[in-house]
């Protein structure tokens, strides 16, 4: 399970989109976040896509994982990490140039050695207001 999860959150981090990520997932994997943002993205589909955007918009993304937790009896493994990027891509608002970081917690749940849905625990409205969104 850890194997699987970190390749697919490194590919889920680095914009890689669904194509990136689907061979670590159930074909409909559902999603979840109450961060609102995402509210209508209920697929692992879904998001791995949005993130392949988020991507585009600040192509200095990058992560840095702080802890790993792998809980085999429950087949969960979360990770807690930081993001950062940079707003200087095109496709979305204006590029304001505004670096922004912000903690965030991806808990995965497994059935058999495939990923079935993933919770992403986060605060956007604090990242966008780094980057001048808000």
């Amino acid at each position: 399970m850890k194997g699987i999860a970190s390749s697919f959150f490194e590919a889920c981090e680095t914009g890689k989109g669904w194509d990136g990520c689907k061979d670590y997932c159930l074909e409909n994997a559902s999603f979840s976040s109450h961060a609102e943002p995402l509210l209508e993205v209920s697929t692992i589909q879904g998001y791995a896509d949005w993130m392949q955007g988020v991507c585009g918009l600040m192509p200095d993304c990058d992560y840095e994982i702080k802890s790993l937790t792998v809980d085999e009896e429950n087949k969960h493994v979360s990770f807690f990490a930081v993001f950062s990027g940079t707003h200087t891509g095109e496709g979305g608002p204006e590029p304001t140039g505004l670096k922004g970081t912000v903690d965030y917690v991806y808990a995965l749940e497994f059935s058999g050695d495939k990923i079935k849905h993933l919770t992403k625990v986060w605060n956007p409205h604090y990242f966008f207001k780094q980057i001048g969104w808000e």
